[in-house]
């Protein structure tokens, strides 16, 4: 079957993907302007609220914890019902629980709260990137895909400002976490009236559904043609397809280098200040906006460079780069205030650059039938090993010291280089359904052998 209206105009084409891409990457945002504006209040809000280390590492890992529990559920329920919905469900919970930040009065309050939160930052995990890559055409879909992580980075990064701007004006920390309401509620108007994925309706056999979404947005016929819409095959998967011969090598790789990448990064930055206070660099309200304006600034220079330099090389190097950082900082004992400046910039740079891959790799080498079940086990993962550090962090602080935090640190980046080296495979450039079809090794080779 094929469509049989006219194909789309090609501005009005380009102008549904941008707003697709807003849409998808202001919601990863929102992700990056919840953890960020946690870090500036929450040594405000444990004094406060009288809140013991072990519940302040429980409240800083909760929304870890809400991922880890929201992704695989999402994800799920949205390869089975569809993208559209629970894509503008998610944001919606999203604001109710960033407003409600601001009414807590417990310490545990603070925590069902956030947890609550990070079952819709799963959501939007499992959902956003996967969707986008559904819609965007082969060329510049890492682009496009490494954009959602530089919204990331520019979420945190503004919520810092916002929040030390805040408080300085003599804001309460209640209403400050509570401003992530306002971004949520912008991003929940831009998602209005999106259609359902072409991808996922071909999967389950919705081909004329799925024509008529082309026609009216991607530009008809030769769109579906050329982007393969029609190998699309209708075979609903499950959670035993993750761990099935053809998926479960991606399923490992996507896991471990997803869970070695952001463990460090967020046990060590959602405490950055106290991390920095440890280390005795004086103000760690300026180390903690620089080293955060570094990530963002890495972040931008991985969307730059991912068509160029192929999404296999932005993996590998970095991790080798963040391990040596972290082990400057671990063992170099009173090292001067410039080099542990500069080595916590190396990793949070590095660290931004390869976290492009994360947006982009997920969604590219599952295959559509489990896309989004995919990622969202993927992001679970990666939150086990986020929420332990995260929760860990201010315990081990107080007991090995910052030095063996970071040693530990740098041993996780070692597991990710050697597992990226093993099985990363290059995406830039192929149709969705190559990167998800063939195997792991042979993309690598092929990457290798060009």
């Amino acid at each position: 079957m094929t469509g049989t209206s006219a194909p789309a105009d090609p501005r009005e084409n380009r102008a549904f993907l941008r707003r697709v891409t807003a849409a998808v990457s202001w919601g990863q945002g929102l992700d990056g302007y919840d953890l960020g504006i946690l870090s500036v209040v929450i040594t405000l809000a444990g004094a406060e609220l009288g809140i013991s280390t072990g519940w302040l590492g429980l409240i800083g890992a909760s929304s870890l914890i809400g991922i880890f529990l929201g992704a695989p559920v999402f994800g799920y329920l949205t390869d089975r019902f569809g993208r559209r919905r629970l894509f503008t469900f998610d944001i919606a919970l999203l604001g109710v629980t960033g407003l409600a930040q601001a009414f807590v009065g417990e310490g545990w309050q603070l925590f069902v709260v956030r947890l609550v939160l990070g079952l819709a930052i799963g959501a939007e995990y499992a959902i956003g990137a996967p969707m986008l890559a559904e819609f965007v055409p082969a060329r510049g879909r890492g682009r496009r895909l490494a954009l959602l992580q530089v919204n990331w980075y520019v979420g945190f990064l503004l919520a810092v400002v916002v929040g030390y701007a805040l408080l300085a004006l003599d804001v309460h920390w209640r209403w400050v976490l509570g401003t992530s309401a306002v971004p949520a509620a912008v991003t929940l108007i831009v998602r209005r009236g999106l259609p359902e994925s072409p991808r996922w309706l071909m999967s389950r056999g919705r081909v004329a559904e799925a024509h008529r979404v082309v026609d009216q947005h991607l530009g008809g016929d030769a769109y579906f043609q050329q982007h393969d819409l029609a190998e699309e095959h209708s075979a609903p998967g499950n959670w035993r397809t993750l761990f099935a011969p053809r998926v479960r090598a991606r399923t490992v790789f996507v896991c471990v280098f997803w869970a070695c990448l952001v463990a460090p990064y967020f046990a060590i930055f959602t405490f950055a200040p106290r991390v920095l206070s440890s280390l005795d660099l004086g103000d760690e309200r300026a180390g903690t906006l620089f080293v955060n304006g570094i990530a963002a600034v890495g972040s931008f220079a991985g969307f730059l460079l991912i068509q160029r330099l192929g999404s296999r090389q932005m993996l590998i190097g970095p991790f080798w780069i963040m391990a040596a950082a972290l082990l400057v900082v671990g063992l170099w004992n009173g090292a001067p205030t410039a080099a542990v400046i500069l080595a916590f910039s190396a990793f949070a740079f590095f660290n931004a650059v390869s976290g492009n891959m994360t947006a982009v790799y997920a969604p590219e080498v599952f295959p559509t039938d489990v896309r989004t079940s995919g990622v969202g086990l993927a992001s679970a993962a990666s939150r086990v090993g986020a929420a332990a550090g995260t929760w860990l962090l201010p315990v081990g602080l107080d007991t090995i010291g910052v030095g063996a935090c970071m040693v530990i640190g740098a041993l996780i980046c070692v597991v990710g280089a050697v597992v990226s080296h093993l099985m990363a495979p290059e995406t830039v450039g192929l149709a969705l359904t190559t990167t998800s079809s063939a195997p792991l090794t042979q993309l690598a080779r092929q990457h290798t052998q060009a």
